[in-house]
């Protein structure tokens, strides 16, 4: 079993400092906010910007600013989202592709959001799959529904995407896959042997799909963006806390945790330098 690869997803797009006043927003707070992880034990650091008013952004050069602050700290990989906010262009969306980060989300599908819509038509996927496919940039497959995992088998046939191919299973998203265990099972049995795979729960679906993902050899991904809470009712102090604790989870259960540099292996990524 592969060493545990923890990403941190620090910010999203949906969540505000009124519902979390630890949240990080500015640069400064979002490359903080990653080193405080990285020492806990995440190897990954999701990113989503925000402007300076705090509104999400896909912004290039505020990406920029965010990567270089954290590889001026760490060496976590930096996984810039183009999904951004469900209101971005596809143009805006894929600005963050432009800096060529080691890594970046690749959504397979379309899907309710909440009470809005998460857009992604076949030209859409594939014009994103082109552009990471151009520029050496590992996709992670966010997956909201089984059928996306469909989407990204038709990528790797036309070439576009690589095997291993790295799947992520985000569950529990209202309108989309429900957050349970089995949902999980079911996920994990429909991907192709030797694929990598990582699990977001969301809300309360993240501190039962995290362990059982610990347990079946997957990763973890964990933050804020998926969840503020550390146990209900109770907000969590930063997105640390939620790191440390799978840390400790996995320790208890005897899998050890991955640096980045082990992360970068286990998924055959080639380290990026500015």
């Amino acid at each position: 079993m592969d060493k545990l690869i923890i990403t941190a997803a620090l910010t999203g797009a949906e969540v505000m400092k009124e519902q979390q006043p630890a949240l990080p927003v500015s640069p400064e707070e979002i490359a903080s906010a990653a080193y405080e992880c990285f020492l806990s034990g995440a190897s990954i650091v999701h990113i989503h910007a925000r402007d300076s008013s705090g509104r999400p952004t896909q912004s290039r050069e505020v990406y920029r600013d965010i990567m270089e602050r954290i590889r001026s700290k760490c060496d976590l990989i930096f996984q810039p989202s183009t999904g951004g906010a469900v209101w971005h262009k596809v143009e805006e969306r894929a600005e963050p592709l432009e800096l060529d980060p080691e890594m970046a989300t690749l959504s397979a599908g379309t899907c309710n959001f909440g009470s809005d819509v998460f857009f992604n038509s076949e030209k859409t996927i594939e014009y994103f799959a082109h552009k990471m496919k151009k520029r050496n940039i590992k996709p992670e497959i966010e997956v909201f529904e089984r059928g996306m995992i469909e989407n990204a088998l038709r990528l790797h046939k036309k070439g576009l995407i690589e095997s291993p191919i790295h799947f992520d299973f985000v569950l529990g998203v209202p309108g989309a896959s429900p957050g349970g265990i089995e949902d999980l099972i079911h996920m994990v049995n429909s991907i192709p042997p030797g694929s990598t795979w990582t699990v977001a729960g969301i809300g309360r679906n993240e501190l039962p799909l995290a362990t059982f993902a610990i347990l079946l050899g997957g990763h973890v991904r964990v933050g804020f963006e998926d969840n503020i809470y550390y146990a209900k009712g109770e907000l969590a102090l930063s997105n640390a806390q939620l790191v440390q604790r799978v840390v400790r989870i996995a320790e208890e259960l005897g899998r050890d945790v991955a640096t980045p540099a082990e992360a970068r292996s286990i998924l055959g990524i080639r380290r990026k330098d500015l």
